[in-house]
Protein backbone atom coordinates (compact mmCIF):
# COMPACT_ATOMS: atom_id res chain seq x y z
CA UNK A 1 0.00 0.00 0.00
CA UNK A 2 1.39 3.83 -1.08
CA UNK A 3 2.26 5.65 2.03
CA UNK A 4 1.33 9.21 2.41
CA UNK A 5 4.54 10.42 1.44
CA UNK A 6 4.73 8.94 -1.63
CA UNK A 7 1.54 9.97 -2.73
CA UNK A 8 2.51 13.30 -1.57
CA UNK A 9 5.31 13.07 -4.47
CA UNK A 10 3.45 11.47 -6.86
CA UNK A 11 0.97 14.26 -6.49
CA UNK A 12 3.68 16.69 -6.74
CA UNK A 13 4.84 15.13 -10.01
CA UNK A 14 1.40 15.56 -11.49
CA UNK A 15 0.74 18.89 -10.46
CA UNK A 16 4.76 20.25 -11.16
CA UNK A 17 3.64 19.30 -14.87
CA UNK A 18 0.25 20.49 -14.89
CA UNK A 19 1.18 24.14 -13.40
CA UNK A 20 4.81 25.63 -13.84
CA UNK A 21 4.04 28.29 -10.56
CA UNK A 22 4.56 25.34 -8.31
CA UNK A 23 7.57 24.85 -7.17
CA UNK A 24 9.07 22.14 -4.36
CA UNK A 25 11.45 22.82 -1.63
CA UNK A 26 12.95 20.25 0.78
CA UNK A 27 14.62 20.20 4.27
CA UNK A 28 17.27 17.35 2.97
CA UNK A 29 14.19 14.82 3.14
CA UNK A 30 12.29 11.99 0.51
CA UNK A 31 15.01 13.07 -1.96
CA UNK A 32 14.07 9.30 -3.34
CA UNK A 33 10.84 9.51 -4.25
CA UNK A 34 10.60 13.04 -5.42
CA UNK A 35 13.48 12.21 -8.05
CA UNK A 36 10.66 11.68 -10.58
CA UNK A 37 9.50 15.56 -9.96
CA UNK A 38 12.94 17.08 -9.80
CA UNK A 39 13.43 15.21 -13.16
CA UNK A 40 10.35 16.82 -14.80
CA UNK A 41 10.96 20.32 -13.21
CA UNK A 42 14.63 20.36 -12.80
CA UNK A 43 14.43 24.44 -12.19
CA UNK A 44 11.44 24.31 -9.44
CA UNK A 45 13.55 21.93 -7.13
CA UNK A 46 15.35 23.28 -4.24
CA UNK A 47 16.90 21.06 -1.29
CA UNK A 48 18.07 23.67 1.22
CA UNK A 49 19.12 21.25 3.95
CA UNK A 50 18.44 21.89 7.36
CA UNK A 51 17.88 25.22 7.84
CA UNK A 52 13.98 25.55 8.14
CA UNK A 53 14.29 29.19 8.42
CA UNK A 54 15.80 29.75 5.54
CA UNK A 55 13.38 27.37 3.30
CA UNK A 56 10.45 29.71 4.47
CA UNK A 57 12.04 32.63 4.30
CA UNK A 58 13.14 31.64 0.30
CA UNK A 59 9.21 30.43 0.05
CA UNK A 60 8.51 33.85 0.84
CA UNK A 61 10.54 35.29 -1.85
CA UNK A 62 9.37 32.75 -4.30
CA UNK A 63 5.73 33.78 -3.57
CA UNK A 64 5.98 37.36 -3.83
CA UNK A 65 7.32 36.93 -7.70
CA UNK A 66 3.83 34.90 -8.22
CA UNK A 67 5.16 31.00 -7.83
CA UNK A 68 3.50 28.79 -5.49
CA UNK A 69 6.16 27.30 -2.83
CA UNK A 70 5.41 23.92 -1.57
CA UNK A 71 8.04 23.25 1.51
CA UNK A 72 8.01 19.85 2.99
CA UNK A 73 10.23 18.18 5.58
CA UNK A 74 10.15 16.68 9.30
CA UNK A 75 7.00 18.58 11.79
CA UNK A 76 8.95 19.79 14.90
CA UNK A 77 11.49 21.31 12.46
CA UNK A 78 9.21 23.40 10.12
CA UNK A 79 6.82 24.05 12.43
CA UNK A 80 8.36 24.78 15.46
CA UNK A 81 11.76 25.93 14.68
CA UNK A 82 10.77 28.42 12.20
CA UNK A 83 7.41 29.48 13.33
CA UNK A 84 9.20 32.71 13.79
CA UNK A 85 9.95 32.90 10.17
CA UNK A 86 6.04 31.56 8.99
CA UNK A 87 4.57 34.71 11.40
CA UNK A 88 6.70 37.36 9.72
CA UNK A 89 6.55 36.31 5.96
CA UNK A 90 3.63 34.61 5.51
CA UNK A 91 1.23 35.79 8.76
CA UNK A 92 2.00 39.84 8.62
CA UNK A 93 3.18 39.79 5.00
CA UNK A 94 -0.09 38.19 3.65
CA UNK A 95 1.77 35.64 1.72
CA UNK A 96 0.70 32.10 0.49
CA UNK A 97 2.27 28.93 2.10
CA UNK A 98 1.88 25.27 1.64
CA UNK A 99 3.96 23.11 4.39
CA UNK A 100 3.64 19.16 3.97
CA UNK A 101 5.22 17.79 7.20
CA UNK A 102 6.29 14.39 8.03
CA UNK A 103 6.68 12.74 11.82
CA UNK A 104 4.22 14.50 14.08
CA UNK A 105 3.72 12.75 17.19
CA UNK A 106 5.59 9.26 17.53
CA UNK A 107 5.98 8.78 13.73
CA UNK A 108 10.07 9.30 14.18
CA UNK A 109 10.16 7.41 17.50
CA UNK A 110 13.21 5.49 16.44
CA UNK A 111 15.08 9.24 16.49
CA UNK A 112 14.10 9.97 20.36
CA UNK A 113 12.03 12.77 21.63
CA UNK A 114 13.75 15.32 19.34
CA UNK A 115 11.36 14.44 16.58
CA UNK A 116 8.32 14.14 18.46
CA UNK A 117 6.25 17.11 17.69
CA UNK A 118 2.09 17.75 19.33
CA UNK A 119 2.06 21.58 19.13
CA UNK A 120 2.52 22.08 15.43
CA UNK A 121 -2.14 21.77 14.56
CA UNK A 122 -2.24 24.39 17.59
CA UNK A 123 0.43 26.50 15.91
CA UNK A 124 -0.48 26.90 12.66
CA UNK A 125 -4.61 27.27 13.63
CA UNK A 126 -3.28 31.14 14.87
CA UNK A 127 -3.44 32.24 11.63
CA UNK A 128 -6.28 33.58 10.65
CA UNK A 129 -5.44 32.79 7.34
CA UNK A 130 -4.25 29.21 8.08
CA UNK A 131 -5.93 26.11 7.09
CA UNK A 132 -5.25 22.84 8.47
CA UNK A 133 -5.57 19.76 7.14
CA UNK A 134 -4.75 16.06 8.46
CA UNK A 135 -5.55 13.66 5.87
CA UNK A 136 -4.85 9.80 7.07
CA UNK A 137 -5.18 7.99 4.08
CA UNK A 138 -3.47 8.76 -0.06
CA UNK A 139 -6.79 9.75 -1.30
CA UNK A 140 -7.96 12.33 1.59
CA UNK A 141 -4.49 13.95 0.78
CA UNK A 142 -4.74 13.94 -2.97
CA UNK A 143 -7.83 15.20 -3.13
CA UNK A 144 -7.59 17.88 -0.61
CA UNK A 145 -4.41 19.45 -1.32
CA UNK A 146 -5.48 19.69 -5.07
CA UNK A 147 -8.53 21.60 -4.00
CA UNK A 148 -6.03 23.99 -1.83
CA UNK A 149 -2.88 24.91 -2.83
CA UNK A 150 -3.36 27.51 -4.76
CA UNK A 151 -5.92 29.21 -2.89
CA UNK A 152 -3.69 31.95 -2.20
CA UNK A 153 -3.41 31.02 2.33
CA UNK A 154 -1.49 29.28 4.42
CA UNK A 155 -1.98 25.89 4.11
CA UNK A 156 -0.50 23.02 6.58
CA UNK A 157 -0.59 19.31 5.58
CA UNK A 158 0.34 16.89 8.36
CA UNK A 159 0.95 13.76 7.13
CA UNK A 160 1.39 10.56 9.50
CA UNK A 161 3.58 8.08 9.19
CA UNK A 162 1.17 5.76 9.12
CA UNK A 163 -2.37 5.67 7.81
CA UNK A 164 -5.79 4.71 9.15
CA UNK A 165 -6.25 2.04 6.53
CA UNK A 166 -10.03 3.21 5.87
CA UNK A 167 -10.72 3.51 2.34
CA UNK A 168 -13.12 6.59 1.74
CA UNK A 169 -14.08 7.82 -1.62
CA UNK A 170 -13.35 10.52 -3.33
CA UNK A 171 -16.46 12.31 -2.90
CA UNK A 172 -16.71 11.03 0.85
CA UNK A 173 -14.17 13.73 1.06
CA UNK A 174 -15.32 17.23 1.54
CA UNK A 175 -12.51 20.62 2.63
CA UNK A 176 -14.70 21.49 5.93
CA UNK A 177 -16.79 18.37 6.21
CA UNK A 178 -15.95 16.00 9.15
CA UNK A 179 -16.62 12.29 7.96
CA UNK A 180 -19.71 9.89 9.74
CA UNK A 181 -18.05 7.20 9.78
CA UNK A 182 -20.16 5.12 11.74
CA UNK A 183 -23.79 5.99 13.13
CA UNK A 184 -24.18 5.53 16.86
CA UNK A 185 -26.52 6.72 20.25
CA UNK A 186 -25.07 6.59 23.35
CA UNK A 187 -21.40 8.45 22.57
CA UNK A 188 -19.80 10.35 19.94
CA UNK A 189 -15.69 9.60 19.41
CA UNK A 190 -14.44 12.69 17.50
CA UNK A 191 -10.83 11.44 16.02
CA UNK A 192 -8.01 12.14 13.60
CA UNK A 193 -5.04 10.96 11.96
CA UNK A 194 -4.33 7.12 12.19
CA UNK A 195 -6.28 6.80 15.24
CA UNK A 196 -9.43 6.33 13.29
CA UNK A 197 -8.46 2.56 13.29
CA UNK A 198 -8.34 2.44 16.67
CA UNK A 199 -11.39 4.21 17.27
CA UNK A 200 -13.18 2.01 14.73
CA UNK A 201 -11.88 -1.06 16.58
CA UNK A 202 -13.03 0.13 19.81
CA UNK A 203 -16.30 0.94 18.46
CA UNK A 204 -16.65 -2.75 17.54
CA UNK A 205 -15.79 -4.05 20.94
CA UNK A 206 -17.98 -1.60 22.69
CA UNK A 207 -21.33 -2.72 20.78
CA UNK A 208 -21.04 -5.97 22.36
CA UNK A 209 -21.06 -4.65 25.65
CA UNK A 210 -24.24 -2.66 24.75
CA UNK A 211 -22.56 1.21 24.26
CA UNK A 212 -23.14 2.16 20.24
CA UNK A 213 -20.76 4.90 19.62
CA UNK A 214 -20.79 6.97 16.86
CA UNK A 215 -17.79 8.03 15.40
CA UNK A 216 -16.85 10.89 13.48
CA UNK A 217 -13.44 11.53 11.38
CA UNK A 218 -12.16 14.95 10.96
CA UNK A 219 -9.39 15.90 8.08
CA UNK A 220 -9.88 18.72 8.10
CA UNK A 221 -8.90 20.95 11.48
CA UNK A 222 -8.99 24.36 10.61
CA UNK A 223 -11.75 25.53 9.25
CA UNK A 224 -12.95 22.88 11.77
CA UNK A 225 -16.67 21.40 10.97
CA UNK A 226 -18.33 22.83 14.41
CA UNK A 227 -22.06 21.58 12.58
CA UNK A 228 -21.49 17.72 11.85
CA UNK A 229 -20.20 17.85 15.56
CA UNK A 230 -22.38 20.02 17.49
CA UNK A 231 -25.30 18.14 15.90
CA UNK A 232 -23.71 14.60 16.72
CA UNK A 233 -23.26 15.56 20.52
CA UNK A 234 -26.77 17.24 20.94
CA UNK A 235 -28.05 13.18 20.54
CA UNK A 236 -25.77 11.57 21.96
CA UNK A 237 -24.33 14.27 25.13
CA UNK A 238 -21.20 12.14 25.69
CA UNK A 239 -18.10 12.87 23.46
CA UNK A 240 -14.72 11.56 23.67
CA UNK A 241 -11.61 13.65 21.28
CA UNK A 242 -8.81 11.03 20.25
CA UNK A 243 -6.13 12.72 18.81
CA UNK A 244 -2.36 12.20 18.44
CA UNK A 245 -1.76 16.08 19.20
CA UNK A 246 -1.45 17.98 22.47
CA UNK A 247 -3.81 18.10 25.16
CA UNK A 248 -3.03 21.93 25.01
CA UNK A 249 -5.26 24.12 22.39
CA UNK A 250 -5.92 20.79 20.21
CA UNK A 251 -9.00 19.49 18.74
CA UNK A 252 -10.48 18.85 21.97
CA UNK A 253 -10.75 22.80 22.44
CA UNK A 254 -12.14 22.83 19.07
CA UNK A 255 -14.84 20.42 20.26
CA UNK A 256 -15.56 22.25 23.41
CA UNK A 257 -15.76 25.83 21.84
CA UNK A 258 -18.30 24.08 19.25
CA UNK A 259 -20.62 22.91 22.59
CA UNK A 260 -20.88 25.74 24.09
CA UNK A 261 -24.46 25.99 24.92
CA UNK A 262 -24.90 22.37 25.03
CA UNK A 263 -25.24 21.87 29.04
CA UNK A 264 -24.23 18.75 31.19
CA UNK A 265 -22.17 17.17 28.75
CA UNK A 266 -19.89 14.18 29.77
CA UNK A 267 -16.63 14.46 28.36
CA UNK A 268 -13.19 13.00 27.99
CA UNK A 269 -9.89 13.70 26.03
CA UNK A 270 -7.15 11.06 24.63
CA UNK A 271 -4.49 13.27 24.09
CA UNK A 272 -0.75 13.93 24.95
CA UNK A 273 -0.36 15.52 28.05
CA UNK A 274 3.68 16.02 28.36
CA UNK A 275 6.51 15.54 26.85
CA UNK A 276 7.24 12.18 26.19
CA UNK A 277 10.90 10.91 27.16
CA UNK A 278 13.10 7.48 25.93
CA UNK A 279 12.37 5.29 23.09
CA UNK A 280 9.99 2.57 21.14
CA UNK A 281 7.78 2.24 18.54
CA UNK A 282 5.11 4.39 17.58
CA UNK A 283 1.95 1.98 18.68
CA UNK A 284 4.11 1.93 22.21
CA UNK A 285 4.48 6.01 22.83
CA UNK A 286 1.34 5.84 21.41
CA UNK A 287 -0.38 3.36 24.17
CA UNK A 288 1.71 4.71 26.61
CA UNK A 289 -0.58 8.03 26.64
CA UNK A 290 -3.36 5.98 25.85
CA UNK A 291 -3.89 6.06 22.29
CA UNK A 292 -4.62 2.56 21.92
CA UNK A 293 -8.19 0.35 21.48
CA UNK A 294 -8.27 -0.31 25.40
CA UNK A 295 -7.48 3.31 26.03
CA UNK A 296 -10.32 4.60 23.88
CA UNK A 297 -12.73 1.87 25.04
CA UNK A 298 -11.76 2.61 28.93
CA UNK A 299 -12.16 6.56 27.90
CA UNK A 300 -15.92 5.98 26.54
CA UNK A 301 -16.61 3.31 29.78
CA UNK A 302 -16.06 6.10 32.00
CA UNK A 303 -18.37 9.33 29.84
CA UNK A 304 -21.31 6.44 29.42
CA UNK A 305 -20.91 5.16 33.17
CA UNK A 306 -23.56 6.51 35.71
CA UNK A 307 -22.17 9.53 38.10
CA UNK A 308 -19.91 10.70 35.43
CA UNK A 309 -18.89 14.00 35.62
CA UNK A 310 -20.22 16.75 33.60
CA UNK A 311 -19.10 19.69 30.91
CA UNK A 312 -21.08 22.49 31.19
Amino acid sequence: MKSLREEFADTMLELGQEDDRLVVLVGDISHGILRPYAKACPDRYYNIGICEPTIVNMAAGLNKVGLIPVVHTIAPFITERAYEQIKLDFGYQQLSLNLVSVGGAFDYAQLGCSHHCYTDVSLMCHFHRGVVIYPGSTTEFSKLFRETYANGLINYFRLPGTGHGIEFQPEDIQFGRAIRVREGKDVTIAVVGAQLANALESANRLRLVGVDCEVLYFHTLKPFDEATLRSSVRKTRRLVVVEELSSHDGVYSMCLKACVGLGGLRTAQIAITDFLHGYGTYEELAARVGLSPEGIESAVLEVTASGAATTA
